[in-house]
């Protein structure tokens, strides 16, 4: 399932409803080749308060109950983001809505905002835009990114230990990072933790694992370079692979994870979108280079794993500018591997 904005221009403001297209995966038994079908454009109407615009979709999918949250955020009228930072006034509500089955039927909203204190010391907030994850003990965690009156950021995250009956925020990474993604992974002794990566306000990404006391931020490698005035990225975990040529998308014995991430790989303006490519997710140095994927204007992505070791990739993207269109991307490991130079 994959969801949208739908908007008059391509200003943040001018958001009509969210929008959303099922997909189902092939796989050709004889080349092993991976395609998606995707379904027509359909509006997700019940995503939607009065007076409001919904932004930001933000998906979680809990697997025992198979129920999918699509949280977003409801803006009142045409306020900006800017607008609300400058006078430190949150407009902003944070809603969900829910399917269990696959998008055919969806709940009426839930509007969580006057349940959870925080919000109310916030100058504004949003979730995503991107996707949230369910942890291995089944707590669902969406990523989210807050401004303070100070106008500081703050990534964190919001999350449900009770499969989505009641949520809670939980704590804050460091000043300046913003949009951010999630993911679970485990190391090669077996312990499990939650990486982080975020837009952040300086030249390069900013990284993170939680612990029992919060996030703890990862010093920079210089590795991941963020764009200009900055961009969303997406990261996912997914499988270790195995190194045999012949035994390619077949996951190692030990419980242990890898990470993939896509974000425009210019220093300098949205362009050139790159995969990059980590097998020790707790060191920043060992990002590869990225592999570029789309040549040219590319803004947000976001990624999913399949199985046997194939990805999908949503991508803003265009001739002149980033915001023409969103398109998708299937593709293996091995060319990840082949594309990143290992």
């Amino acid at each position: 399932m994959a969801f949208a904005e739908q908007r008059r221009t391509s200003d943040d403001t001018s958001t009509k409803a969210l929008v959303m297209r099922t997909g189902k995966v092939n796989k050709d038994e004889t080349t092993h080749e991976v395609t998606i079908e995707w379904s027509e454009l359909q509006p997700v109407k019940k995503a939607h308060l009065c007076g409001h615009r919904p932004m930001n979709p933000c998906p979680v999918y809990e697997k025992t109950s198979q129920t999918l949250f699509l949280f977003f955020i409801c803006v009142r009228g045409t306020i900006s983001e800017r607008w609300q930072r400058k006078w430190g006034c949150n407009k902003a509500r944070l809603c969900y809505v829910k399917t269990e089955d696959a998008g055919q039927s969806w709940s009426d909203v839930t509007d969580l905002t006057d349940t959870l204190a925080e919000i109310k010391r916030w100058a504004t907030f949003a979730v995503g835009p991107g996707h949230g994850l369910q942890t291995e003990s089944g707590t669902l965690i969406v990523p989210l990114y807050a401004y303070a009156f100070c106008s500081i950021s703050h990534a964190l995250y919001l999350y449900s230990d009770n499969k989505g009956e009641t949520w809670q925020f939980g704590k804050e990474l460091q000043p300046h990072s913003v949009e951010c993604e999630m993911a679970e992974v485990c190391d090669d002794t077996g312990l499990r933790f939650i990486y982080c990566n975020a837009r952040s306000e300086g030249s390069y990404r900013v990284e993170a694992c939680d612990t029992p006391d919060g996030f703890i931020a990862l010093q920079s490698a210089e590795k991941l370079v963020e764009t200009g005035k900055g961009c969303q990225g997406s990261v996912v975990s997914f499988p270790a692979q195995s190194e045999d040529a012949n035994a390619e998308g077949e996951p190692r014995q030990k419980p242990h994870e890898w990470l993939l991430f896509t974000h425009p790989s210019s220093g300098s303006e949205r362009a050139d979108l790159g995969v990059y490519l980590n097998k020790c997710p707790s060191n920043p140095n060992a990002w590869t280079k990225p592999w570029i994927i789309n040549s040219g204007p590319s803004g947000y992505s976001d990624l999913a794993y399949i199985h046997d070791g194939w990805f999908a990739c949503l991508m803003e993207c265009g001739e002149q500018r980033e915001t023409e269109q969103i398109a998708y991307k299937i593709f293996s490991y091995k060319e990840v591997k082949q594309g990143v130079g290992e």
